[in-house]
C-alpha cells in the first residue's frame, strides 16, 4: 500500500511539473500567483477567480495522502425523469433553479434520484475531473468510517472512552470522554470555532496545520480547558473532529486515507482518486476537513449512504447506523439538531422527514433523503466561510427538488 501511495504521489508531482512548465512557456502567471494561501482562505478574502482556482487545487494548501480507487467505474445512468422547472421560497421571496446556481455561486450540482442522474451541471470553469474540497463534509465521511470500524469489531462500542484508542489523550481534557461524546461534539471541552478570528481555537489549529509538526494537534486539544461535563454541552468543534481521525487510525492501525480507500473508495467504482489533508507528511489524517473529490464521486458516496451502508449486498456499517448518525440527539437535556458528524434537516417541511446532510464551509452540501431515494451534491465557492447574507435557503431548494422528482 505504501508503494501505491508513492506511485500515486509521483504521478501527481509529474503532472504538476508539466502544468507549471506549460504555464511559464505560455506566459501565464505562475500557479502560486493564482492561488490563495490557507490564512487568506479562512479569512474569506479571495477574488472570485482566485477562490475557484484555489479550491480546484486544494491539495496544495496542506500535505495530502492519496485515497486510491480501483476497478471499473460504477456507472451513474441518466434518469428517464429529469429535474423539472422548480420554484422555492427563501426569506419570503420566490426563486428558481437558475437563481440558486447564480446567487449561491454553485460550481457543481448533481441530483441523483433512484440512483440515476436527474440533473448534473458544472459552472465557474470546473468540470467532471475537478477535485473540489469537501471542507467539513469530510467529517461525515469520517463518521461513516467509525461506523465501518464498529461493524468490523475494531471499535467495541461508541461508549468506549476515547483514550482507549488514542492513549496520547490520557490525563488531559479528553479523559473520561466517550467516542459517542466526540461524534456528537458534546465532550464538554471549551472551543471557539470562529474561522475569521485569528485568536480563535480554529485559527490556532490552522497555524498548527501550517507548521506541519507531528503530534501538535493532539497536544493542543489535550491542553484545552473544560466547559462542562462530557455529554452536557454541545459545541461545534473542528478540533474535536480531528480527534475522530486519531480514533480511526488508532483503532484500525491504518492511515485515514488508506482506511477510506480499502473500506469504500476502492469498492464504490469511483472515477478519480481523492486527496485528504494530513497534519504533516506521513502524519495524522485530518478527519474534519480537506477531503478533495469530484462531483460524481461525492454522489457515489451519497448513494452508499442513502442505501443504508450496503455495498453490493454486503453491509459495511451497522444496520440503522445512518438513521442514528443523521438524527438529532438530546444533549444536556435539550434536543440538538446534530447527529454523528451529520446535520439532520430541522423539523418543518415534511418532505425532509428522515433527511440529513453533510455541510462544509463556502457552501458545500451532501443531502441524503432515504425515503425519497434522493441524493443532492452541491459544490460552491461562496465569498465567506460561513456565508449567509444574500444566500438562498438550501433546505428550501432541496425540498423543491424532491417535490419535482416525487
Amino acid at each position: 500500500m505504501r508503494q501505491e501511495f508513492q506511485i500515486a504521489g509521483a504521478r501527481w508531482l509529474v503532472r504538476e511539473i508539466i502544468v507549471g512548465t506549460l504555464l511559464v512557456l505560455c506566459g501565464a502567471p505562475s500557479l502560486a500567483q493564482q492561488l490563495a494561501g490557507a490564512r487568506q482562505v479562512f479569512d474569506g478574502k479571495m477574488l472570485p477567480d482566485v477562490e475557484v482556482a484555489t479550491f480546484e487545487r486544494s491539495d496544495t494548501l496542506f500535505p495530502v495522502n492519496i485515497v486510491l480507487r480501483k476497478g471499473p467505474i460504477r456507472p451513474l445512468p441518466s434518469a428517464s425523469t429529469k429535474l423539472k422547472e422548480i420554484h422555492f421560497n427563501s426569506e419570503g421571496k420566490d426563486y428558481d433553479l437558475f437563481d440558486y446556481l447564480a446567487y449561491n455561486r454553485v460550481a457543481g450540482l448533481l441530483v441523483l434520484k433512484d440512483g440515476k442522474v436527474a440533473f448534473e451541471d458544472y459552472e465557474l470553469g470546473i468540470g467532471t475531473e475537478t477535485r473540489w474540497p469537501s471542507f467539513s463534509i469530510a467529517k461525515s465521511f469520517s463518521s461513516t468510517l467509525v461506523g465501518a470500524a464498529l461493524h468490523q469489531g475494531l471499535i467495541s462500542s461508541l461508549d468506549d472512552p476515547l483514550t482507549r484508542y488514542v492513549p496520547q489523550l490520557k490525563g488531559g481534557a479528553y479523559e473520561g470522554v466517550s467516542i459517542r461524546n466526540v461524534l456528537q461534539m458534546a465532550s464538554g471541552v471549551k472551543w471557539d470555532e470562529t474561522y475569521t478570528d485569528p485568536k480563535s481555537d480554529r485559527r490556532k489549529l490552522l497555524e498548527l496545520q501550517l507548521a506541519q509538526k507531528p503530534g501538535a494537534i493532539l497536544s493542543y486539544m489535550n491542553a484545552l480547558p473544560r466547559a462542562g461535563a462530557p455529554g452536557s454541552i454541545w459545541n461545534y468543534s473542528t478540533g474535536e473532529s480531528f480527534l475522530v481521525g486519531a480514533l480511526i487510525e488508532g483503532a484500525t492501525h491504518k492511515g485515514l486515507a488508506t482506511y477510506l480507500s480499502e473500506t469504500l473508495w476502492s469498492r464504490l467504482g469511483m472515477e478519480q482518486e481523492a486527496t485528504w489533508w494530513v497534519e504533516s507528511p506521513g502524519g495524522m489524517g485530518l478527519a474534519g476537513s480537506g477531503l478533495g473529490a469530484t462531483l460524481r464521486d461525492y454522489g457515489r458516496f451519497g448513494l452508499f449512504v442513502q442505501q443504508d451502508g450496503v455495498l453490493d449486498g454486503q453491509r459495511i456499517v451497522p444496520e440503522g447506523w445512518f438513521r442514528e448518525a443523521g438524527a438529532a440527539h438530546v444533549i444536556g437535556g435539550k434536543q440538538v439538531d446534530y447527529g454523528y458528524l451529520w446535520w439532520p434537516i430541522p423539523a418543518g417541511d415534511p418532505i425532509h422527514q428522515g433527511a440529513f446532510q453533510g455541510v462544509g464551509i463556502f457552501g458545500q452540501h451532501l443531502y441524503i433523503n432515504p425515503s425519497e431515494k434522493l441524493v443532492i451534491v452541491v459544490l460552491s465557492a461562496r465569498p465567506k466561510p460561513n456565508s449567509s447574507a444574500h444566500i438562498l435557503n438550501d433546505a428550501s431548494f432541496f425540498a423543491a427538488v424532491a417535490r419535482s422528482l416525487h
